[in-house]
């Protein structure tokens, strides 16, 4: 245990600040600054070492919460960073962009302001990184056997890193130009800078992964071509249909589904050049959709100097503090103020889009809005309370529908079940011999930490399969589910 009496000393939360408004609007960096060493180490101080430690639960990875926290307290970076990467190949990764479920089952979260869990792992990891103790740990001995990973976000590298290891052979195949998937293109830099990724890349590549950017299978590769030149196939592909909204006006100029525009903004950041880029420089931006990606939106509009930004939600405005239905461990949904939304704009909630107004050239000039109202369990507008909000950018953030399809399905013969998510059976493979689907593409859209904990799961299978026997870990099952009740 960390400190014994350090739950009753320090009984706040201490997060590290973050720069001015004004400031960090001029560029693009992350928004927090570095936080004191002292504060981590109260913080840290503040785990109970629980007899029953539910954060384990909290995690999807089982990250070992309580051991890591004990170290960074003693100031044993070394220790803590192993630790960490014993159930979580990427904490540089979660700790910037999970919405941490094992704060919200925390044990000391009934009563008072849970552990900044979050922030200790991402300061281990940082840390670890800048007194280069992050190094490469390639296989003993190779097997022979050769794996593809299709898509290189967080489940597919987490497959990819654990497989090499094994002593496999792994090719990670990823369409766009750079690998990282959603981490390299969805993720603006303002929340984690690409310099991460690179860091891990190339640490995975000292290990013997081989990536290659710009091939898409389907296309470039087709699906049955992949399948007979590898032992076996991982899809981690994730969930990249858009969701859409069939309403009046929706083929205007000017509407877009917000990934669209996230990936022309962080290519640009990339120093690409995007010709005629979707920009929202000097317009009125409205983002419907309340979650993290329209969180995004909002904080790249902020950056681009929109006129006025607009967030709309369809549903209530969540509680600021737990309801009585999601009492603890479970993961509540909570009114969060995040740092884009910090930045300005206005918030909506009980928001129906009605229809996208037109202006005489065919663009997008408004948007017709009403109150929803709740009609035997639908949420339908309210008749009476129509209302325009000029609109020059609408972006729809109304999260992802399933992987896409189209080549897949016609390529290679694996079932699809009624979500429109890949089938896959308890050990993560397909009705295809060799064929194994990791994160949301066999998922769904879900949190970042599952991907990896699918990943990391997804190879065990994958090992055993080619191996008869593994010794990874294989930390979640499709099955499994976080904390309800």
């Amino acid at each position: 245990m960390a400190d014994p009496k350090g739950f009753l000393k320090v009984q706040e939360r201490e997060l590290p600040a973050r720069r001015p408004v004004a400031l960090r609007l001029m560029d693009w960096k992350e928004v927090y600054e570095q936080q004191d060493s002292s504060e981590l180490k109260r913080q840290a101080g503040r785990c109970m070492d629980c007899g029953i430690p539910f954060c384990h639960q909290g995690c999807p990875l089982g990250n070992l919460i309580p051991e890591w926290n004990d170290l960074m307290w003693r100031g044993e970076g070394a220790q803590a960073i192993e630790r960490l990467h014993s159930t979580n190949n990427f904490p540089e990764f979660t700790g910037r962009l999970c919405p941490a479920p094992c704060e919200s089952s925390c044990v000391l979260g009934i009563n008072q302001p849970a552990v900044t869990i979050k922030q200790v792992e991402v300061s281990i990891i940082d840390q670890a990184f800048a007194h280069g103790l992050v190094k490469p740990h390639p296989p003993e001995r190779l097997t022979g056997k050769t794996v593809a990973v299709v898509g290189s976000g967080p489940a597919g590298l987490a497959t990819a890193q654990q497989l090499t290891r094994a002593g496999h052979t792994v090719a990670v195949f990823e369409r766009d130009d750079r690998i990282g998937g959603l981490l390299r293109y969805g993720i603006p830099d303002f929340k984690m800078e690409k310099k991460h990724i690179e860091a891990r890349i190339a640490q995975m590549q000292a290990e013997g992964t081989r990536f290659r950017a710009g091939v898409e299978i389907g296309v470039d590769i087709s699906w049955s071509d992949l399948k007979a030149r590898y032992d076996a196939v991982v899809i981690a592909t994730g969930a990249m249909v858009p969701r859409d909204l069939p309403i009046p006006g929706r083929d205007l100029l000017g509407v877009h589904f917000a990934m669209e525009y996230l990936v022309q903004a962080n290519k640009v950041g990339a120093g690409d050049v995007v010709p005629e880029q979707l920009t929202a420089e000097g317009k009125h931006v409205v983002v419907l959709g309340g979650g993290d990606t329209g969180a995004d939106c909002i904080g790249t509009a902020h950056r681009q100097q929109a006129l006025s930004v607009t967030n709309l939600a369809i549903g209530i405005r969540p509680p600021e503090e737990r309801a009585e239905h999601q009492p603890w461990p479970m993961a509540p949904t909570l009114f969060e103020v995040s740092s884009a939304h910090e930045e300005g704009g206005e918030r909506v909630y009980l928001a129906s889009t009605i229809e996208f107004i037109s202006n005489e050239v065919g663009e997008v000039r408004a948007i017709r809005v009403a109150e929803t109202e709740y009609i035997d369990g639908r949420r339908v507008p309210k008749s009476g309370t129509e209302r325009e909000i000029p609109a020059d950018l609408v972006l729809l953030a109304l999260g992802f529908t399933g992987p896409e399809a189209h080549t897949l399905g016609e390529q290679l013969p694996v079932p699809f079940d009624g979500k429109g998510n890949i089938e896959r059976d308890g050990d993560y493979q397909t009705s295809e011999s060799g064929v194994f689907v990791a994160g949301d593409a066999g998922r769904g859209q879900s949190l970042i930490v599952w991907a990896i904990a699918e990943g990391r799961a997804a190879a065990s299978a994958v090992d055993r399969f080619l191996e008869g026997e593994t010794q990874l870990p294989f930390p979640v099952r499709p099955t499994d589910h976080a904390i309800s009740l």
